[in-house]
């Protein structure tokens, strides 16, 4: 494929040639427009090219800036986002396994007769495929063969929990049944005015309370808002918890009924409601999940089907214990039914038990052997979701494909990144092109074609810097990734460790999901990182238990006791939760960086002639905003079945702000200028302002100069929200020590730019800190003063503490996966 006068973003009209049936690796530092020539220049000329050849309108897809790109394939990128949030959704519907195993239990299983408790053996006539099986679902019965009782005949269907034949009627198939905390919605020593009901605030509350004020008056008695919760009458206490329509209320005035302005619903009503609304996209679990318990169903203990169901059994298993295995053990069991089954089964089972294996073995080569089929989707990180869907692809058949997969190894230990080359290489070998953004080392030595775009971030790169293999990288003098490998082949220098303050955190009796250690340690004032492989409970033990324990201040869930939390002062956790849904939060907004340049630009001789306040120089308010696009700069246009488009607003040309408002300037740039700009452009125009240039400094040391000011909070990845959240804690001074959690902090970065984050964490544990990361670098692992180990496996298989210690102690641990992995960057560099 050839690409000519790329241009796009900051991509510097640059050309250059991807080799076709190969693996490519497109490298550089984070921000460097790696993704720019991956996704919006070679991604997106490949959809439009396509969606012409078919003969539809590519309007929605505009042309990226570029001269010319020849020899395109279809392409399929593959990235990080875990798009389907609906709590039905598990990993074993996903991946289509659940539906080879219902096909398994419909046709073979093996059930007791109500009746007269007898075993009923499974009969063999000829089966429709896999596909055909649902469509004849008429009514069918069958009799035991020891009463003579009529019972319905079990189809697939019936082993499914989104289906009203087999889900537990008691939770309809979601396996946890929820109640309203009321201890968190009601504080009953406040008035509902000042906040008594945590599920009503703001004008929401001012509106709630006319309606309740107007019900007591119409019902003939006084409802005072002012009055705290506690003191209010039975009557009044159940129009406000229940509602005018509730059977409760009702009893007080059984002949009197609500006419308009006077139909307050309940508080406890309106939580249910809201709650049930969002049930298909998570159960309400956002915004009011703190006002409900989830329990696990009491009837089917969280097996999601009815009890009739969960006592079918195939080779001595029931459905609920198969999805509850991880893939490596289903596998084994599907592996085993060839000898228990009977022979005339076996025409039934042949396609089934080809096709499985295969499957389960694909997921088990991308690293997620240790899943299970009961595993909610939501759950899953970003790297586990991509993984999942290359699983998949795998199986498609398709070739003369282009693949584009967003740093695959993200979340993946480097055991396993061994395991996710070998199913790349098997997609380039069927006859695909692989083109992979990536930083990891053993992606690149792997790779056929290494294409280095760099040499910094922004405005800095957008350039290719080096092609070719890894040691023509490092033969290169521009190239970014080929001078770090040229450093660490170097003799490796000796690690100076901290040994800490001398105090502890200890947890002991750790018990939570696959975690069971009896004690780990963490020293304070040191930096530690937590490693292990995918699915060995890092994040349990860490976020679930520690953070978990420290927050609540009540006795710690997950284990028996957490010790030494009297030396710690505040706990500050960086996980990798999306910053924002809303289009207009952006990099400036975020960091409150906005707030001063709009005080900043107030403050000008120029706007205070104008009579301009800070108002006016905000775009989420009227006043000084383009009310065209309402100061978004862009104009969104319905497609109907196509997403909706953006187009550059046609009044303020994408600037946001009115003229009069853009005429105010500082340093020779407008606002609308200073949003344009990337943080480390701003850095010499703001430099004066104290209060913003340490902020602006910190994000250039994070190794985020290259984000732009107006760039909305939708577009950062994970691990860039985390670094921002970092750099504002940086820049804040605190006497307190804190203990501060990260998330793999080096999701997304250049190993290069790694060694800029390991600085900025030991500036943390210098100040007298304690930092505690998660995290498969070893590049970052081999810096930190304390090395916690879980495994040795995933799932079922892991949550133990395999080593503790220096990371020269732990590389000396010959049951450590990581430990191996760290004796050979610790004596060899890289």
């Amino acid at each position: 494929m050839m690409i000519k006068g790329a241009r796009e973003n900051n991509l510097k009209n640059i050309s250059l040639s991807i080799p076709k049936y190969k693996l490519v690796v497109l490298t550089g530092p984070s921000g460097s427009g790696k993704s720019t020539l991956a996704m919006d220049t070679l991604q997106r000329e490949c959809q439009r090219q396509y969606m012409e050849s078919m003969g539809l309108t590519s309007d929605s897809i505009s042309k990226p800036k570029v001269e010319s790109i020849t020899g395109l394939s279809p392409s399929i990128s593959v990235g990080q986002h875990v798009t389907n949030r609906n709590p039905r959704s598990t990993v074993g519907t996903v991946t289509d396994i659940y539906t080879y195993v219902r096909f398994i239990f419909s046709r073979l299983g093996e059930r007791i007769c109500p009746s007269c408790n007898g075993t009923i053996s499974p009969s063999w006539e000829a089966a429709g495929h896999l596909a055909e099986e649902d469509e004849y679902k008429s009514h069918q019965t069958i009799h035991c063969p020891h009463c003579n009782a009529e019972l319905e005949k079990l189809g697939m269907s019936h082993f499914s929990f989104n289906k009203p034949e087999g889900a537990c009627v008691t939770c309809s198939g979601l396996g946890h049944v929820a109640s309203i905390n009321e201890a968190a919605v009601f504080n009953p020593e406040l008035s509902v005015r000042d906040g008594g009901v945590a599920s009503l605030n703001g004008v929401h509350r001012d509106i709630q309370i006319r309606i309740l004020v107007a019900a007591g008056k119409h019902f003939g008695f006084g409802f005072d808002p002012d009055r705290p919760l506690k003191d209010l009458g039975e009557i009044e206490r159940d129009l406000l918890y229940y509602g005018v329509d509730s059977e409760e209320f009702k009893q007080h005035y059984p002949n009197i009924k609500p006419i308009q302005g006077t139909k307050f619903e309940g508080v406890i009503p309106g939580l249910w409601r809201r709650y049930k609304e969002k049930e298909g996209e998570g159960g309400g679990t956002e915004k009011d999940g703190r006002f409900f318990h989830q329990q696990q169903c009491p009837d089917c203990q969280g097996a999601r089907l009815k009890k009739e169901i969960l006592s079918v059994s195939v080779a001595g298993a029931s459905i609920s214990d198969v999805t509850n295995w991880s893939f490596s053990k289903v596998l084994e069991w599907t592996v085993g039914l060839q000898e228990v089954i009977s022979p005339e089964a076996h025409h039934l089972l042949d396609p089934i038990l080809h096709d499985l294996p295969t499957k389960l073995k694909r997921i088990m080569d991308v690293g997620l052997g240790y899943l299970s089929m009961d595993r909610q989707t939501v759950t899953l990180s970003g790297g586990e979701a991509q993984r999942l869907r290359l699983a998949s692809l795998l199986g498609s058949g398709l070739t003369g494909v282009l693949y584009i997969l967003d740093e695959p190894t993200t979340g993946l230990h480097p055991k396993d990144t061994i395991g996710l080359i070998r199913v790349l290489q098997e997609l380039r070998d069927l006859g695909n092109t692989i083109l992979v953004i990536e930083h990891d080392i053993e992606m690149m030595r792997a790779a056929d074609h290494v294409i280095d775009i760099g040499p910094g971030a922004g405005v800095n790169g957008g350039i290719v810097v080096g092609e070719g293999s890894l040691e023509d990288l490092m033969a290169s003098e521009l190239s970014v990734t080929g001078a770090y490998l040229r450093n660490e082949s170097v003799a490796s220098p000796s690690y100076n460790r901290r040994t800490g303050t001398g105090q502890h955190l200890a947890i002991r009796g750790a018990d939570l999901r696959n975690i069971d250690i009896l004690v780990v340690s963490f020293p304070l004032g040191t930096l530690i990182s937590v490693t292990g492989v995918s699915g060995s409970g890092k994040s349990t033990l860490v976020f679930d238990i520690l953070a978990q324990g420290m927050e609540s201040g009540q006795k710690p869930t997950g284990c028996e006791e957490i010790t030494g939390l009297e030396h710690v002062g505040d706990v500050v956790i960086f996980d990798q939760t999306p910053m924002g849904r809303l289009q207009r939060s952006n990099v400036a907004t975020y960091t409150d960086v906005f707030t001063h340049l709009r005080q900043l630009f107030a403050g000008l001789p120029d706007a205070k002639a104008r009579k301009f306040t800070a108002k006016h120089f905000s775009f989420n308010t009227p006043g000084g905003r383009c009310e065209t696009c309402q100061g978004l700069g862009v104009l969104s246009v319905d497609m109907n079945f196509l997403p909706d488009l953006e187009v550059t607003c046609h009044d303020c040309k994408g600037r946001r702000f009115m003229d009069e408002v853009l005429q105010v300037q500082y340093e020779g740039f407008s606002i609308s200028d200073v949003l344009n700009m990337s943080v480390a452009e701003s850095l010499p125009v703001l430099k004066s302002q104290t209060k913003i240039a340490d902020l602006v400094e910190m994000l250039c040391e994070v190794g985020l100069g290259y984000l732009q000011w107006g760039q909305s909070v939708k577009t950062l990845s994970g691990g860039e929200g985390q670094r921002i959240r970092l750099a504002k804690e940086l820049s804040k001074k605190t006497k307190k020590h804190t203990l501060y959690l990260l998330d793999e902090p080096t999701t997304g970065l250049h190993p290069s730019d790694i060694k800029q984050l390991h600085i900025l964490l030991a500036k943390l544990v210098e100040s007298g800190n304690t930092v505690v990361v998660v995290e498969h670098s070893l590049e970052l692992i081999r810096e930190s003063d304390w090395v916690i180990d879980i495994g040795p496996e995933g799932g079922a298989a892991g949550g133990e503490l395999v080593a503790e210690g220096t990371p020269e102690q732990v590389a000396e641990v010959i049951a450590s996966h990581t430990g191996q992995f760290l004796k050979r960057i610790l004596a060899e560099g890289l």
